[in-house]
């Protein structure tokens, strides 16, 4: 296909921009000097870019085309996105194409890539091919259940409250499809591939958190009354539209949408008197409507008209409906103290993210080594800064919510690396 062709198919006038970061995916350690190629899907001999990872195993931003803005913003438009494959390779590592890198006008994607390293065995490429976001492509309609399940008390978890689990494990089929993978997937990192799947990062914020709030809810109902473990299945959940959301394996999130997910992933959503997180369901909007549940496109109206997360989800799901926040997060070692630590604070906190911090900066050698003495001041406000930078957070050098959860998780992450 010429870049004529191709530019004819999909009008690239606008621009959208991408971060990659390589990892090993036998011990999730950072590869340095990755060498990526970036061409058109479609075209792998159309270069538009090439460039290597830094010592946090990260590229630079890279500006590439897209189409027009408002593709994403009206029902019905073409493809809102343009698609990238690339072509990556590390000394010591098998090679990896992906392709169908999801590339929003006015977006950061970010998109990992875990590279095998080689064996003495039979090698080769592993491919990994991105299918299309929900929006464009039409997937299965999700089967209607009831918002509230009844409670079998029989699981391994303790029903009395509601939890953030670490892991999930996501089946990556319809239920009765016994060859389906499973995954072991962070809670976290599972809510951004299914908001990156299942909405455009280009859309109000209002809208954006509603429907991760409405993602967080259906997943922790999920989790609450081990839904699918009642029925004899070793999962918590599947990547099917029709059973529940669209989780695509290894897909590129977006920095906007992962930003949200971190500032609210102890939410969910409630009804008086009712324990469980709510089963909130949705749909399109256009290719298919659901009465008395929640559609992305009108969501996203919605957002346009200047309507809150929870007026947005009270629209649809009713004025009873209301935001609750989780009573535990499992997998961390200290919860979040309740008040940001900035330069100034002083306290066993402070401490605890120094800890942890230089941890982390046995692996991410960008980050400065700290003095753990308790005292919150520029090296400490620098650290903090270098890993907001890494990981995708705003870089304001305040470990506030976001940043102490994100610190909590890279740590514990790290600390299982030395003991491999």
């Amino acid at each position: 296909m010429t870049n004529a062709l191709y530019a004819a198919q999909n009008d690239l006038s606008d621009t959208g921009y991408l971060q990659i970061q390589t990892l090993s995916a036998e011990n999730q350690r950072p590869i340095e000097g990755a060498r990526i190629s970036v061409s058109y899907t479609g075209e792998p001999d159309e270069v538009v870019d090439e460039v290597e990872t830094d010592s946090s195993g990260q590229t630079e931003n890279l500006s590439l085309q897209a189409p027009p803005l408002e593709y994403s913003e009206i029902p019905g438009s073409p493809k809102p996105y343009s698609e990238y494959t690339l072509s990556i390779t590390a000394p010591g590592f098998e090679p990896l194409t992906i392709t169908g890198t999801e590339i929003l006008p006015t977006a950061t994607a970010l998109q990992v890539a875990r590279l095998r390293p080689l064996s003495e065995g039979p090698g080769g490429e592993n491919p990994v091919i991105i299918p299309p976001h929900t929006l464009y492509y039409p997937y299965p309609p999700k089967i209607a259940e009831a918002e509230i399940k009844p409670i079998r008390d029989t699981g391994s978890i303790v029903l009395s409250r509601v939890v953030v689990p670490e892991f999930i494990v996501v089946h990556d089929g319809v239920p009765s499809n016994s060859s389906a993978e499973n995954y072991y997937v962070p809670f976290r990192d599972y809510i951004k591939n299914v908001a990156s799947s299942e909405i455009y990062a280009t859309w109000p914020q209002s809208t954006i958190t509603a429907n991760i709030l409405a993602i967080l809810s259906f997943t922790l109902n999920r989790v609450y009354t081990e839904w699918y473990r009642n029925q004899g299945y070793n999962f918590t959940i599947t990547s099917s539209t029709a059973y529940d959301h669209k989780w695509i394996y290894e897909r590129n999130i977006y920095e906007r949408i992962s930003v949200t997910v971190d500032e609210i992933f102890n939410n969910y959503l409630s009804r008086p008197d009712v324990k469980q997180p709510i089963l909130t369901q949705y749909c399109d909007g256009r290719n298919t409507q659901c009465p008395g549940w929640m559609t992305q496109w009108g969501s996203k109206a919605l957002g346009d008209q200047g309507y809150s997360p929870i007026e947005i989800l009270r629209y649809y799901y009713g004025e009873d409906m209301y935001i609750n926040t989780a009573e535990e997060i499992a997998g961390v070692p200290i919860s979040w103290p309740g008040s940001p630590l900035d330069i100034g604070s002083s306290d066993n906190d402070v401490r605890t993210i120094q800890e942890q911090l230089n941890a982390i900066a046995s692996v991410y050698t960008a980050i400065p080594s700290l003095v753990p003495d308790g005292i919150y001041g520029e090296r400490t406000q620098a650290a903090v800064r270098e890993f907001q930078s890494i990981f995708g957070l705003p870089q304001t050098g305040i470990v506030d919510f976001a940043t102490w959860y994100r610190i909590s998780a890279i740590y514990v992450a790290v600390t299982e690396i030395a003991e491999l």
